[in-house]
């Protein structure tokens, strides 16, 4: 199967493989999808338009992202932190040679956190880097994700966006990340070259 540019659902890994680049990405609370609308389809194609289409597949975490599932323990559904686990170990398992990176807004913030502390060491060893928007999960775990390199770590949260604080009170900047996917992008792609 061919790969493409990211709409609002992508399962690019689980239907054509390995590539040099795998990014998994975690999408924010009711966004359509597998993947979103914004954050999502914008650093997939970003990535995508850097390194070749046909280099990079992109998989987005399949979890029922609700309002209330902010609440549970960590900040997300057990069973979307399971499914990011499982694309992230499956990644580092059977593309040896690929490169993989994550990232997730809100509650897929919260859930790449909680993910990546709880696959093996030799998973995260694979992830080159990661970045995160709007995290829920900025404060309490310290500004990092626990047990994962902050150099390859980059956590973006706006100006008075207390939601990174800790605090589950959307503000309007909560809303406006794409401005920053510039920043996210690179990032990942330095990660990626490094």
């Amino acid at each position: 199967k061919r790969q493409a540019w990211t709409g609002m659902w992508s399962q690019e890994l689980s239907y054509t493989g390995c590539r040099p680049v795998i990014f998994i990405w975690a999408r924010e609370t009711l966004a359509p999808g597998n993947i979103g609308i914004t954050i999502g389809p914008s650093l997939s194609n970003g990535l995508k338009a850097y390194f070749g289409v046909q280099n990079v597949v992109t998989e987005g975490v399949n979890y029922l992202g609700l309002p209330e599932t902010n609440y549970d323990a960590g900040g997300g559904p057990p069973v979307g932190i399971w499914e990011m686990q499982q694309l992230l170990t499956e990644a580092a398992t059977y593309c040896p040679t690929s490169k993989i990176v994550a990232s997730g807004y809100s509650q897929g913030a919260a859930i790449t956190h909680r993910a990546i502390e709880g696959v093996s060491q030799y998973v995260r060893d694979r992830i080159a880097g990661v970045v995160t928007f709007g995290d829920t999960q900025a404060t309490q775990d310290g500004g990092r994700i626990i047990g994962y390199p902050p150099e390859r770590t980059l956590i973006i949260c706006n100006y008075g966006d207390i939601i990174c604080s800790g605090y589950m009170w959307v503000v309007p900047v909560h809303f406006y990340y794409m401005q920053r996917v510039p920043e996210g992008l690179a990032f990942l792609i330095a990660r990626i070259l490094a």
